[in-house]
């Protein structure tokens, strides 16, 4: 059973790849010949926690979904739009710097797909207004949510999953990983320029339009945006404090999306025609395909190599953790692969007597899993809706489009922090 998963696993992967075929085909078609084979079944699929489809990933996209097709309709997004060039001036590269930053900033509080769902309409309406493609934007600012949803407790599920196994709290994450984040923003900013070249050039007359708007003018429903604004407010408040509320983010955004139709009384069409039927559904079928490759045992017997490579030596542990869980989670979602790595550590720092050194291989764990989720188009949540949304603005993002940047992005980042983990636990402590 665990070759016929990989197996198919990888066929699936080279389809959505080459872009042989529709990608949603590849996702949906592999979890089926999985289904047909016995190798996973309905109680594996959809209903366990830890091989079966995320349903709490596919609730929130929907709720979201559906709050952004609302919001989209009081004119907000071009009122941003507007509002960011002026303040940059124009300059397509200021304006990418400045965006990416809010990405960045938004998604160490807010879920990553949350943050991309907000900012993508924006984008997309900037780059319109100035004239340029909105693809190299839209791959910087995905990659920046991945960046800086690393900084705390909640701004990744894969560190919800670290702090549940070990023990560390909100605070913790913040002491230890924000440094860390703050050192690759600063060098993802610097590369920007290099990484997308030849991305900036914009029409001078084009500028010079956008320059005179008053993004005033830009709104269309004020009674509409503070009702909006409200009930953002209460599902951000719910996400940010979901640890406190037990209620999980994909209730919250539900509740959210539900008490806005009901208050808004906007049309059906307007809002359900903003869900990305395609993209829930390709995360379903990736689900299900990598769940197989959970319940066979590979994901934990690769795990658990890693492990036994270390020979109880935390340096070697840690730098060896980083640099796997950078590679394993570009290729599959880093959630399955942090809930499956989570107890290998847990036993590899029952055998480490410094505390700093335990921390060292929680924090090398954290970060290979979540700067590694920007590798390619569907190592992270946050980087398959983005492709969705840029498809359907008729600006599709290819596999190795966002994967030739992707791993530029994710080796920079692992070759930060590895110097960073073995100064701060390894010297300095």
């Amino acid at each position: 059973m665990t070759a016929i998963a990989l197996v198919v696993f990888l066929a699936a992967y080279v389809l959505i790849a080459t872009e042989w075929t529709h990608k949603l085909l590849a996702a949906l078609g592999g979890a089926g010949v999985l289904f047909a084979l016995g190798v996973t079944d309905p109680d594996h699929a959809f209903y366990s926690q830890e091989t079966g489809i995320d349903w709490n990933v596919i609730f929130l996209l929907l709720g979201m979904m559906i709050i952004v097709g609302v919001l989209r309709r009081t004119g907000v997004f071009e009122y941003v739009a507007i509002w960011a060039a002026k303040r940059a001036k124009g300059s397509p590269l200021r304006v990418m710097i400045l965006l990416t930053l809010i990405t960045a900033i938004a998604s160490a509080f807010l879920d990553n797909v949350t943050t991309v769902l907000l900012i993508a309409p924006v984008t997309l309406l900037v780059c319109d207004r100035l004239g340029i493609s909105p693809v190299p934007f839209l791959i910087a600012e995905v990659m920046a949510s991945n960046i800086g949803g690393t900084a705390t407790l909640i701004g990744d599920p894969p560190n919800i999953i670290i702090a549940s196994r070990s023990g560390l709290t909100f605070n913790d994450f913040l002491i230890h990983l924000t440094p860390l984040v703050m050192i690759q923003l600063l060098v993802f900013v610097l590369v920007l320029p290099r990484l997308f070249k030849g991305s900036f050039a914009a029409d001078p007359d084009r500028v010079e339009d956008v320059l005179r708007l008053n993004e005033r003018e830009a709104i269309q429903d004020t009674r509409l945006l503070i009702k909006c604004g409200v009930v953002l407010l209460a599902v951000f408040t719910g996400f940010i404090g979901h640890a406190i509320f037990h209620i999980e983010p994909a209730v919250v955004a539900l509740l959210g999306a539900g008490l806005l139709i009901l208050i808004s009384k906007v049309p059906t069409k307007d809002y359900m025609g903003s869900v990305e039927w395609q993209t829930l559904l390709f995360f379903a079928g990736l689900f299900v395909m990598v769940g197989a490759l959970v319940k066979t045992g590979l994901i934990s017997d690769l795990a658990r190599a890693v492990g036994n490579a270390t020979d109880g030596k935390p340096l070697l542990a840690t730098m060896l953790i980083l640099v796997v869980s950078a590679v394993l989670s570009g290729i599959v979602d880093n959630i399955p692969y942090v809930a499956t790595m989570s107890p290998v550590v847990l036993e590899l720092t029952k055998n480490v007597t410094d505390p700093a050194h335990a921390h060292a291989l929680w924090w090398a764990l954290a970060a290979g899993a979540d700067f590694g989720g920007n590798a390619t188009a569907v190592g992270a949540s946050a980087n398959v809706v983005v492709i969705g949304i840029a498809l359907r603005a008729g600006h599709p993002i290819s596999f190795w489009e966002f994967t030739r940047k992707g791993v530029v992005i994710t080796a920079i980042t692992i070759i930060v922090s590895a110097p960073y983990l073995w100064l701060r636990y390894f010297v300095l402590s």
